[in-house]
């Protein structure tokens, strides 16, 4: 690695936001209609559960502490406490690919017990679709596109980010609808920190 200077490293730093923003901005701006979808299918679910793997598991982590705020009965896949997903409980599954191999399992099995399942993904040709009730397309690049005609940034990076903004949008819009104050939902927010 060279070693550039503080100014120098200012500069790029704010380069690279800007790089970073602008790319969410036009993925807003393509946001897939479908998107809104998700809105009552979670205020209907009886539970919901996420799943997701690496960092788009860590967004969907952060979407399941924000829909836990809105007083709903939300799992994390994979931690010792989840229980089993049942006909009425909702899965939010998100793999850019689509073709994530636990991720694909737990959409099978969750469709296989009449739980409802929502993709969130780059696209609409994936095992991860075909099992979906809704799915949610971002137009992003997926890990492995190291082109970089859709996106600038590593690997599935952007793809990352739209799922805790558009996740953090749905929550929004879920809250408006709600419409508990502030501080009431931050009456749920974990204390033993």
């Amino acid at each position: 690695m060279s070693e550039e200077k503080p100014h120098e490293m200012s500069h790029d730093l704010h380069h690279n936001l800007q790089v970073i923003l602008q790319e969410n901005q036009r993925l807003a701006e393509q946001l897939d209609p479908a998107a809104a979808a998700i809105i009552p299918l979670i205020q209907h679910a009886n539970r919901v559960f996420v799943v997701g793997a690496g960092r788009t598991g860590l967004a969907l982590k952060a979407a399941a502490m924000r829909l836990m705020h809105l007083g709903l009965t939300v799992f994390v896949v994979g931690e010792t406490t989840t229980p089993a997903i049942a006909a009425g409980d909702l899965l939010l599954a998100g793999s850019g690919s689509g073709t994530t191999s636990t991720i694909v399992k737990a959409a099978e099995k969750a469709q296989a017990v009449g739980a409802q399942v929502v993709a969130i993904s780059t696209t609409r040709e994936s095992p991860l679709a075909a099992l979906a009730t809704q799915v949610v397309v971002l137009p992003a690049a997926q890990k492995q596109d190291h082109g970089g005609t859709i996106s600038q940034q590593y690997a599935g990076s952007l793809f990352e980010q739209a799922v805790l903004l558009l996740t953090d949008a749905i929550f929004q819009t879920l809250w408006a609808l709600d419409g508990t104050p502030a501080q009431e939902l931050w009456k749920r927010h974990a204390n033993l920190e």
